[in-house]
């Protein structure tokens, strides 16, 4: 449950009060997110199958190229915010007692504020763009050039001791990048629908929300890893119903840590 609320202070913003939330908190939103999930199953289960399919076409399209496949992989991290926005409309119809809709109906939502949200979405692809640079060049450094060009490289051979100084490396530039782009989004799109705001105020709202919960959101950013991760081991069949479920539970987290 909320304990406390702090409010932060801003000359040039208007912030919203954040909750203070015990560690506990992340398995609330995932109970929430899977009661949303039964709830809306037909329609949440058909856009989950619709994104795991993309993912995985995605990601089989790229595995010719290493790089590019790891940056794919590691980087639906990145844009699953973006993804997951009809999830966070289904959501707030059901909190609302409204009946769920058609199809396409949820996505009728981001009119409220396209700007704000297509800036959102510019910013996401930058980034991803940014970290397939980036993965290229950590790519380049650590490993050999024959092996980087080798269509049937594989990952076991990744792992393998003899490449521990590239996992490393890789390991590192890849959580210090994800760790800035999830204190920024952590609630910021679910605001951006939910309220007539602009992305800025969003996204220092998720960074005071993080700051103000850091065990908690370090608690539930693990989660989100290690289920979509477990999607990606079931070869994206299972991430037909994870990814929905993370998705409803985003809308729960932010509506339990902003106030």
């Amino acid at each position: 449950m909320s304990t406390s609320i702090y409010r932060p202070e801003s000359a040039h913003l208007q912030l919203p009060g954040i909750r203070r939330v015990g560690v506990e908190r992340p398995f609330a939103w995932l109970a929430k997110g899977w009661h949303d999930f039964r709830r809306s199953w037909p329609l949440s289960l058909t856009y989950g199958i619709v994104v795991a399919v993309l993912g995985w076409f995605l990601v089989d399209w790229a595995w010719g190229r290493l790089h590019l496949a790891m940056a794919m992989t590691t980087g639906f991290l990145l844009v699953a915010p973006f993804l997951a926005i009809g999830f966070y409309d289904l959501s707030h119809r059901l909190e609302m007692r409204h009946p769920v809709p058609d199809l396409l109906r949820p996505f009728g939502s981001v009119r409220r504020n396209a700007t704000s949200i297509g800036l959102y979405a510019f910013m996401l692809a930058f980034l991803l763009s940014a970290w397939e640079r980036l993965s290229a060049v950590v790519v380049a450094l650590f490993l050999k050039n024959d092996i980087v060009t080798t269509q049937s490289f594989t990952l076991g051979l990744i792992f393998s001791g003899e490449h521990l100084g590239f996992v490393l490396a890789y390991v590192a530039f890849g959580a210090a990048f994800a760790v800035a782009v999830f204190a920024l989004s952590a609630v910021s799109l679910p605001m951006l629908m939910h309220r007539k705001t602009d992305i800025v105020t969003a996204m220092v709202t998720s960074l005071w929300v993080v700051r103000e919960n850091f065990l908690p959101l370090l608690l539930w950013a693990a989660l989100i890893v290690a289920l979509t991760g477990l999607g990606f081991l079931t070869w994206f069949v299972g991430l037909a119903i994870i990814f929905p479920v993370l998705g409803h539970a985003t809308w729960h987290a932010y509506r339990d840590l902003v106030e």
